[in-house]
């Protein structure tokens, strides 16, 4: 019975350690393509000796952890210790993404997944999350123009309150609604003709991408 069980947990390890290395290098090339070209993403395996009985639990004999290193030269610590909120945001992207090709889920919900996020890397989150989308549903919230240029459906969500009561609408962009949708996100000034430049740049890079 123990001989049996010995070699099943020790299977189990193989093909954990197989899997977790194909993960581990899925994911890192996904958030070095994230503006973090050095991060690297682990996952480290600790296997207890198979030969004590005490050692087995009804997942094997493995202990698992996540572990990250944001740049060159940094060992792979715990990711929960060490990565900053941007560095999460993208991590969990890369885990999406990588996913979904193997795994499809209908719809995927991100509320400010860009948080922490700004300028090169907000544009390749956009990115990321375009990509996703061609293999399922993704609604994003977000307050980064330069993700949401990347949507195929641009929505408006607008709050008016007259003292007693608070209405949400949601508005659709039409194309022209949206560059200046896009103007006011980057500048706070939707009739800025600088920020509707800015606006009109961020769109075409979507659609010569």
């Amino acid at each position: 019975m123990f001989s049996h069980l010995k070699t099943l947990a020790i299977e189990i390890s193989k093909d954990r350690k197989a899997s977790a290395d194909k993960l581990a290098k899925l994911v890192t090339d996904e958030i070095n393509n994230l503006a973090m070209p050095n991060a690297k993403f682990v996952i480290e395996q600790k296997t207890s000796d198979s030969g004590n009985p005490k050692n087995y639990t009804s997942t094997g004999l493995d202990e698992i952890a996540i572990l990250f290193a944001g740049h060159v030269g940094a060992a792979p610590l715990s990711l929960s210790k060490v990565a900053s909120g941007g560095e999460l945001s993208r991590v969990m992207l890369a885990l999406e993404v990588v996913i979904a090709e193997a795994e499809p889920i209908g719809t995927y919900i991100f509320d400010e997944v860009d948080a922490g996020v700004g300028g090169k890397a907000a544009v390749e989150v956009g990115r990321r999350l375009a990509k996703l989308a061609k293999s399922a549903q993704v609604i994003v919230i977000t307050h980064l123009p330069q993700v949401a240029v990347w949507a195929d459906n641009h929505l408006v969500v607008k709050k008016n309150e007259n003292g007693l009561v608070t209405q949400s609408d949601v508005i659709e962009m039409s194309e022209s609604d949206r560059k200046v949708e896009i103007a006011r996100m980057l500048s706070g000034q939707e009739d800025s003709k600088t920020a509707q430049e800015h606006a009109t740049e961020l769109l075409a890079i979507v659609r010569n991408s």
